[in-house]
């Protein structure tokens, strides 16, 4: 932001000087042009009459002198400063946009143009599954901005924006980030490339967990939770501007072999402006209220997946319906904290050692605080990395 400044004060001064050379420059033609007027021996005696005559001529012509060069100075500057601006604007790539040295253009409009495998899909868009030419297996993202019949579909500023915004995303770099790794623009979409996963989401791994398909121990997933506030901390404080997930929920967090998690779907609903981000069971209570989004509503629903992975139980569950519960996950998950009953929310297929449960029960107390009605209760992501990190030596 400072060296945008500098560069605009910059750019301010050199006006000025322009301006201020060219002024100069008209006064000392005007000022020739009269003493040379003057230097002209005139036929017949000077008069009173006549010498007032002469200085109203200098003195016009001065004046007209003056106007003209800052009329053209003006026109000059500004004439510059549009031509420097239309050179400095983001053209409209064509064709796809690679960021990656594994992906070659040819081979992923072929890869794009061949029969894919669905994953999932999502608000704004559909995830499908793809090989490219050398192999590589990569998950695509029909990512779908605009509504039917929405003018913005044509806008080439608005076009413009979302490729500005989706080379920023691509030049992130986290452990625990899904990284952009090409982006195909389309007349009514773009298909964004990431690296494939087999794994899955989060949201897959604890559907397997609950039909008893899969076992995941306390350990691992204090380390998804770890791995996933870690990524939040990047996007919130070590990204200039600050960037904000917007979506984050189970079926977001890709586990990779090792069940270390990947956010996916960051800062596209940005993009997506009449996105209704209030109908997520992840969704901050400001959402539903005024719609106002901070990195704190990030923090919520960090909250809600740290419960459910606490719980195991999903925030759409019937249980959740009943009086007693409170309505959802975090009313109930603070109900059994205040009441000193925390132990009865925890995942019965994880409880084990003395030392485990202690962990997860201060796990639940720190569930509890990002599950905050108010956004100001609720701890940074910044303040949470070392608050999980210290249950267990990551």
């Amino acid at each position: 932001m400072g060296k945008r400044r500098y560069s605009t004060q910059i750019s301010n001064n050199k006006d000025a000087s322009s301006l201020l050379f060219l002024f100069i420059l008209c006064l000392y033609y005007a000022t020739v042009q009269c003493q040379e007027s003057s230097k002209v021996t005139p036929p017949f005696p000077s008069t009173p009459t006549h010498s007032k005559n002469g200085l109203k001529r200098i003195l016009v012509s001065i004046f007209l002198g003056v106007l003209t060069g800052l009329t053209g100075a003006v026109a000059f500057a500004f004439g510059v400063r549009f031509l420097v601006r239309y050179m400095k604007r983001t053209p409209i790539l064509k064709g796809p946009v690679i960021f990656s040295p594994k992906i070659t253009p040819k081979s992923l409009q072929s890869a794009l143009e061949n029969e894919n495998q669905l994953l999932g899909s999502s608000s704004n868009g559909k995830y499908y599954r793809t090989v490219l030419d050398n192999g590589l297996t990569i998950a695509v993202k029909r990512f779908e901005p605009f509504e039917i019949g929405s003018p913005e579909r044509q806008s080439k500023s608005v076009k413009r924006r979302i490729q500005q915004e989706l080379e920023m995303l691509a030049s992130l770099r986290h452990r625990n980030l899904m990284s952009l790794r090409a982006y195909v623009r389309e007349p009514d979409r773009f298909s964004l490339v990431y690296d494939c996963v087999p794994t899955g989401s989060l949201e897959d791994a604890m559907n397997r967990v609950r039909e008893n398909e899969l076992q995941l121990g306390w350990e691992v997933r204090l380390r998804i939770a770890v791995g996933v506030i870690k990524g939040l901390r990047y996007l919130h404080f070590d990204c200039a501007p600050q960037i904000l997930h917007y979506n984050l929920k189970p079926r977001n967090v890709i586990l990779d072999a090792e069940f270390e998690p990947r956010l996916a779907d960051f800062g596209l609903a940005k993009l997506t402006p009449n996105l209704d981000r209030a109908t997520s069971g992840y969704s901050a209570p400001e959402c539903f209220q005024n719609c106002r989004y901070t990195d704190k509503s990030d923090v919520f629903s960090f909250g809600m997946i740290l419960g459910v992975l606490l719980t195991g139980r999903d925030p759409t569950d019937p249980f959740f319906r009943e009086t007693a519960s409170g309505g959802s996950l975090g009313p109930w998950l603070r109900h059994l904290q205040q009441a000193g009953e925390a132990r009865e929310a925890l995942d019965k297929s994880i409880l084990g050692e003395e030392v485990e449960e202690d962990e997860m029960l201060m796990a639940v107390r720190i569930a509890a605080v990002c599950l905050s009605d108010m956004p100001a209760d609720r701890p940074s992501s910044d303040e949470l990395v070392p608050m999980l990190s210290q249950l267990h030596s990551f």
